[in-house]
């Protein structure tokens, strides 16, 4: 993503935020400082729970009165955007896309890198390189896999070793399609220590970190602070939040978004709920209001 210029003044920055505070999600317009397009830091949502029933036309219309930016789109649901799709069928996802303005982050796939079988850990391996030509295909940059958990009687250097080989693997092919493979940090190798452990060894510029917000953040290693530090060098264009209103478990939202701003990230901050809403919508225009409302608050020291 591009970098945006600087604003032209902190008075002016406060006016900007002052007007967003009054306008609705759906249908006021932004002043130019605030657009979407115009943020370094831009909100959307992962199609896990609130999007799972859409199909893709479904999804696109929902996504201009919600106020979603771009969508990761989780495998196996309704939308049905997957790796079996014809040369004709990725075009005309590329073109909904491209038509309804919402960007397209890519393929949220389900591939994992842990299991102990050689035949397994392949399949995980060559979907994930279908999922990364697909993601090419539909104009989009990236695909989220999985590290995901230690197994009985393998050492866990054994299992670090084997996801950063995969990945690695993975990491090569994108490289040529431009496009990054985000490991998101997930199950048992979610301590930041540990999944910086896989990336040392993985080693490779297509390889990047989605930042999931889990519990270890918090409660391990040296605490919040240490912990991001740790890991943020690795960081692609996607972190995953959840909740925001802490509905899912609580979490340190307001200095994710600050130690964000203070590194000066670019990206997306991915609404992954696993909530049950009856009006979506509305759901995560709530969510979209309480992101912004964070991004606008003025930085912790």
């Amino acid at each position: 993503m591009n970098a945006t210029p600087p604003l032209t003044s902190a008075a002016q920055t406060r006016r900007d935020w002052l007007a967003l505070g009054v306008m609705t999600l759906a249908g006021a317009a932004l002043p130019s400082s605030l657009r979407a397009d115009a943020r370094p830091i831009r909100f959307g949502l992962v199609t896990y729970q609130w999007a799972k029933d859409w199909d893709l036309p479904t999804l696109l219309k929902n996504c201009g009165p919600a106020g979603v930016e771009g969508v990761e789109l989780r495998t196996t649901h309704r939308h049905g955007v997957e790796p079996e799709l014809t040369a004709a069928q990725r075009a005309e996802v590329k073109k909904r896309f491209a038509d309804s303005g919402v960007v397209c982050l890519g393929p949220g796939s389900d591939e994992r890198f842990d299991s102990p079988d050689p035949a397994t850990l392949k399949k995980a391996i060559e979907r994930t390189k279908a999922f990364l030509q697909l993601s090419h295909d539909i104009g989009s940059s990236g695909v989220k896999v999985k590290p995901d958990r230690f197994h009985e009687g393998v050492p866990q250097e054994k299992t670090i070793a084997q996801v950063a080989a995969a990945l690695r693997e993975v990491a090569e092919f994108a490289k040529n399609l431009g496009q990054e493979v985000r490991l998101e940090i997930h199950g048992q190798l979610a301590a930041p220590e540990t999944i910086v452990k896989v990336m040392q060894a993985c080693d490779h510029p297509q390889a990047r970190l989605c930042w999931n917000c889990n519990d270890p953040d918090v409660d391990s290693g040296g605490g919040f602070d240490a912990n991001f530090a740790l890991a943020r060098p690795w960081f692609g264009q996607t972190v995953h939040v959840h909740d925001l209103d802490g509905a899912f478990r609580p979490y340190p939202y307001d200095r994710l978004v600050d130690l964000l701003k203070k590194t000066g990230y670019q990206g997306w901050c991915l609404l992954e709920s696993s909530t049950n809403q009856t009006d979506p919508v509305a759901a995560y225009r709530r969510q979209r209001e309480l992101f912004d409302a964070l991004l606008a608050r003025p930085a912790a020291a």
